[in-house]
């Protein structure tokens, strides 16, 4: 079960997300402030933060700034009721990996909180073995036979997705949403364009294909393990 720390002073606010985060079966803990969030992830392990901006003691920004200066990549969600562009830019700036502002809609963040999880998931696992192919996360490598080639990031995490799940069929809005972020501008069209060239340069490798479903999306066939 995964766990999320509630970091958010006003405590009916807290108890609200508590309750959705609860019944979509989340371990849910709850802080008041910055710095008790900081004490906090020292003693446990967190999977997720879902994280209030203005809060006594210690805000929400200057928690994310600690958190990112000490190395630690927990994802984080700030919810706020702060909705100016530069407030948002701040919030990114500062290492927050995605942004609502209140009052949310409670099925968005669900989802919000869904793509993050899987996302550092993927993270996590930094390396991919299939027969003779490895792929290595932290350089964004495609190796087989020793020749090995850099791939572009959106690529190399499209083909990280898809090898990490051999027969699962994802729609190319679930490769947008993972890959891209739900606020990207691009259009799904776009994944179809990265198989492409991923097809290219998987050219002649009986590992494994890239299978389009029609009208769907797409999906791994593994041959070897």
């Amino acid at each position: 079960m995964f766990k999320i720390l509630v970091v958010e002073d006003n405590s009916n606010t807290a108890l609200l997300m508590q309750t959705v985060l609860n019944r979509a079966g989340y371990e849910v803990d709850h802080v008041s402030n910055g710095q008790e969030a900081l004490d906090f992830i020292d003693s446990q392990h967190i999977d997720l933060i879902l994280l209030d901006v203005m809060m006594p003691v210690m805000d929400g920004y200057e928690f994310t700034d600690e958190l990112r200066k000490s190395g630690d990549q927990t994802p984080i969600l700030m919810v706020t009721a702060k909705q100016l562009p530069e407030e948002k830019c701040k919030g990114f700036l500062v290492g927050t990996d995605d942004y609502m502002v209140k009052p949310v809609n409670e099925d968005e963040m669900l989802l919000r909180i869904k793509a993050l999880l899987r996302r550092a998931q993927i993270t996590n696992e930094h390396k991919l073995t299939i027969g003779k192919v490895t792929l290595d996360y932290d350089a964004l490598t495609l190796t087989r036979n020793n020749e090995s080639q850099t791939l572009p990031q959106k690529e190399f995490y499209l083909l990280y997705k898809l090898l990490s799940n051999p027969n699962k069929i994802f729609t190319r809005l679930q490769l947008m949403d993972e890959i891209w972020g739900m606020d990207s501008d691009s259009l799904d069209t776009t994944v179809n364009v990265h198989i492409t060239r991923l097809r290219k340069r998987c050219e002649g490798f009986p590992e494994f294909d890239i299978v389009a479903i029609r009208g769907i999306g797409y999906k791994v066939v593994k041959h070897v393990e």
